[in-house]
């Protein structure tokens, strides 16, 4: 596994690694809100959709509902992949950059930037950075976040590829 900090959008190489595993309650929702993208954007997530993994971190894929190729889920409680989100607002965050935030920080797992953040709640929220699509994954308590995130990055680094995002 390799594991590696990088630099995110308008966030420098001083970012934090993301090897935590997560705690708190997770959402146990079987449904999600299903982003809304441009047109290219939904065809990188739907070359996405086709990547995907049937496991993760051990568990069968689950998709919620309603079905969408911009939407997968894993196990119960369910992990959550929306592809084509907006960006979050933490992203450009310089406390985030220099490190003064506790509730959110960045890093690299096998070849794709993260922004983590931590959830109300419990558990955490992890944004792709430095893709051509923002991709969101939500980790409920008792999940190993570092699993999760290698089992999804071939299928990101192949299907997004890097740079700006709209």
């Amino acid at each position: 596994m390799k594991i590696s900090r990088h630099r995110l959008i308008g966030l420098p190489a001083s970012a934090l690694l993301i090897a935590v595993v997560g705690c708190s309650s997770a959402d146990d929702s079987a449904s999600v809100a299903v982003p809304s993208p441009s047109a290219a954007v939904t065809e990188l997530c739907r070359n996405l959709d086709k990547a995907l993994p049937r496991t993760v971190d051990g568990l069968s894929r689950n998709d919620p509902e309603p079905e969408s190729a911009l939407t997968a889920g894993w196990g119960s409680p369910v992990i959550i992949l929306r592809c084509g989100v907006a960006r979050p607002p933490k992203m450009t965050d310089p406390k985030v950059a220099e490190g003064r935030d506790s509730d959110a920080v960045a890093g690299g797992v096998n070849g794709v930037d993260w922004l983590q953040e931590e959830r109300d709640g419990g558990g955490y929220r992890f944004t792709s950075a430095n893709r051509r699509a923002y991709v969101e994954v939500t980790v409920p308590e008792g999940r190993d976040n570092a699993a999760v995130l290698v089992d999804l990055a071939s299928a990101v680094r192949s299907a997004i590829p890097e740079g700006i995002a709209d």
